[in-house]
């Protein structure tokens, strides 16, 4: 122990500096503490290094997922976007189909007599049931929104009912009751600018021709009934403004009815949106979304790049004899080690099929390990068979099956190789906090012994230094 540490108080050059030689001491008991906090924090870093790792993990998971959604999805192009839009599942047929629209559907319209006022009580407040049937209205004339001769044929879907009574007796509170039984009719309230200008306005929630409306009413107040009740083969006391159609249209010249103006199955895997009617052909290209394949392919090789990049250096060693070089934090690591071993095996192996490598669809590996991509190359591989391609990426033995299964056992929580690597770190740095909890006690006890044992040496020493006075003084 140097004895240079020691130092003279002020009161006598043969005292001690107890404060300063306890601390010096209780320095050199604290390096195995220190040496336990190095430990901690260099795990510490190796967990936010596979943290990294795993988000890089994760985000090439993702881009693997794109590609092999990618080659099951088919594009659903129109010719003219202004007529309908369509969208186009996995079980779509490649072709080209040709459209003519020539009836768009639409929903029927009933509209009340005017009000003078919306919110003054229709009637004296009786409760009457007011009821709703939806079906189809056939034969008969139609004049001036107003049927003649006309059936109903209730479409079967049953009847909705609401009650009109004192407290909401009111144009306003009508079509209230209307709106909040969510029965497949929305009303609205119109004002015409007449003296009467007030007028219920009642809407079919669903369009076409089987979803008419039929309004019945029972109960004390005939008001409510020469307001609202609609039977177009009986007393009609609402007008039509607009009447219930179908959409009509035709594919590759075959005629198709339909309630709604989304219209699924007539092309199979296809779904339409009518917007327009036709005034020329339209056509729609259903195709394999080469350009979707393309971009998950992009990311596919982005994402390896990086996982590849961080995997190299984090795992490096640092360049002996230079100075100030360091390795990656996790150098020498057996997981990241097997992570890079399990990933050259996937590459190295073939897929089975017509194309069996990923250069032949222009994904090459460069000297420095990481993925090019040439998109030329890709396009074209598409273009020749694209189920060749398909099978290359997503058939059992295909290069993004097997690398999404990779990523999952690297993932997987609970037994995965990151989860199971951090699981271990962890349970390093509690064991190296257990460690340097017991020996905080011990150097607790340390400093309380050296703070006594140099005190009493200072005691001593004080009694000394006051005797020999006594005798100096004697002898002299």
């Amino acid at each position: 122990m140097a004895t240079s540490s020691v130092s003279a108080s002020s009161s006598s050059g043969n005292l001690l500096d107890v404060q300063s030689l306890v601390s010096q001491l209780m320095a050199v008991e604290r390096q195995p503490i220190d040496k336990l906090n190095a430990k901690i924090s260099t795990d510490q870093t190796k967990i936010s290094s596979f943290g990294t790792i795993s988000g890089l993990v994760s985000s090439f998971q993702t881009a693997l997922k794109s590609i092999m959604s990618g080659l099951q999805n088919l594009s659903a192009t129109p010719s003219d976007a202004s007529v309908f839009s369509a969208a186009a599942a996995s079980t779509a047929v490649p072709g080209t189909y040709t459209l003519n629209v020539s009836q768009l559907a639409q929903s029927q319209n009933l509209v009340a007599a005017g009000q003078a006022s919306s919110t003054t009580a229709i009637g004296n407040g009786t409760a009457t049931t007011v009821t709703f049937d939806f079906g189809t209205i056939s034969g008969g004339t139609l004049s001036a929104g107003t049927y003649s001769g006309a059936t109903f044929t209730s479409n079967g879907s049953g009847t909705k009912s609401i009650t009109i009574d004192g407290t909401n007796n009111t144009l306003q509170g009508i079509r209230d009751a209307i709106n909040a039984a969510n029965m497949g009719v929305s009303a609205t309230i119109v004002n015409d600018g007449s003296g009467t200008p007030y007028r219920l306005s009642l809407t079919s929630s669903n369009p076409g021709v089987s979803n008419s409306l039929k309004i019945t009413t029972s109960g004390g107040d005939g008001t409510i009934n020469n307001l609202l009740a609609y039977d177009p083969a009986g007393t009609q006391n609402l007008n039509q403004s607009v009447a219930a159609q179908n959409a009509n249209l035709t594919v590759n010249g075959i005629a198709i009815t339909s309630a709604s103006n989304t219209v699924t199955g007539a092309i199979q895997g296809v779904t339409l949106t009518l917007k327009n009617l036709t005034t020329a052909p339209t056509t729609l290209t259903v195709a394999h979304d080469t350009a979707a394949v393309a971009t998950a392919v992009s990311s596919f090789v982005d994402t390896y790049n990086g996982l590849y990049s961080q995997l190299k250096s984090r795992s490096a060693y640092g360049s002996s004899g230079s100075s100030g070089s360091s390795g990656g934090s996790l150098a020498g690591d057996g997981t990241v080690r097997a992570m890079m071993d399990q990933l050259r095996s996937i590459f190295n192996s073939p897929a089975t099929g017509t194309l069996t490598t990923l250069s032949q669809v222009g994904i090459s590996f460069q000297a420095d390990g990481s993925l090019k991509l040439d998109s030329s190359k890709l396009n074209s591989a598409m273009s020749a068979n694209f189920s060749d391609v398909t099978n290359l990426f997503s058939s059992t033995t295909g290069y993004a099956t097997r690398l999404d299964t990779w990523t999952t056992t690297v993932l997987q929580s609970g037994d995965g190789l990151i989860p199971n690597s951090i699981a271990s770190l962890n349970t390093a740095i509690s064991g190296y906090n257990d460690q340097i909890s017991h020996l905080e006690v011990r150097m607790s006890t340390l400093q309380t012994q050296y703070t006594a044992q140099y005190s009493n040496l200072n005691a001593l020493l004080s009694s000394m230094d006051s005797t020999s006075a006594y005798l100096a003084k004697q002898l002299g």
